[in-house]
């Protein structure tokens, strides 16, 4: 077994002790943010059915979540800085939208199948419960209960090299489902192993 022993380890501390080890970007790359969404990146956005949205929870504590939806997931709305995505039935834990009431600034993740490269979103966001751009995000004949807004602060492309070096949209580099555990088991092992840490 592989044990983690950080007084064996060299540490890094600072953002001097980084660049030591990887040279500053070119200046292209360092300032390429702009606040705002241009026409071919909304229009990655209108083809990107699934993105991630990191959120900040009230102990500095991150959250990560996956969202998708068959309808398009954003819409993008026509000041070109701000877009919004409807809530959909899930878990009903609401962890993002608890932490967008407490700190509003969001991070988001636009992926297309296939697309080596993606879209990353800064911003902050605003829970809704009604407002006249619901009707766009009905599906089978129902609007959303809720909806989040987000004021477009920063917005990139990201490099496709994570995607390029996982093989990820590569079939052949898919693990066959039946040798992964499914959701269910997934919750009951990890039940277990809270049982066993909070009760001994």
């Amino acid at each position: 077994m592989t044990t983690w022993e950080p007084d064996q380890a060299e540490l890094v501390t600072s953002e001097e002790e980084l660049r030591e080890v990887v040279e500053p970007p070119v200046p292209a790359i360092a300032a390429k943010g702009i606040a705002g969404i241009d026409a071919l990146s909304r229009a990655f956005i209108d083809a990107a059915r699934l993105f991630f949205i990191a959120t900040t929870g009230p102990d500095g504590s991150l959250d990560l979540s996956p969202r998708g939806d068959e309808t398009g997931s954003v819409l993008v709305f026509d000041d070109n800085r701000t877009l919004a995505f409807a809530d959909r039935n899930g878990n009903r834990r609401l962890d993002s939208f608890r932490n967008v009431l407490r700190h509003p600034r969001v991070g988001m993740l636009f992926v297309v199948p296939g697309v080596d490269h993606a879209l990353r979103v800064n911003g902050r966001a605003t829970i809704v419960r009604s407002a006249p751009f619901f009707a766009e995000f009905a599906a089978r004949g129902l609007e959303p209960a809720l909806a989040v807004v987000v004021e477009v602060e920063e917005l990139f492309v990201h490099c496709g090299r994570a995607f390029l070096r996982s093989g990820v949209w590569d079939p052949a580099t898919w693990p066959e489902p039946e040798t992964l555990p499914t959701s269910g088991q997934l919750l009951k092992s990890q039940l277990a192993a809270a049982h066993f840490v909070y009760n001994g």
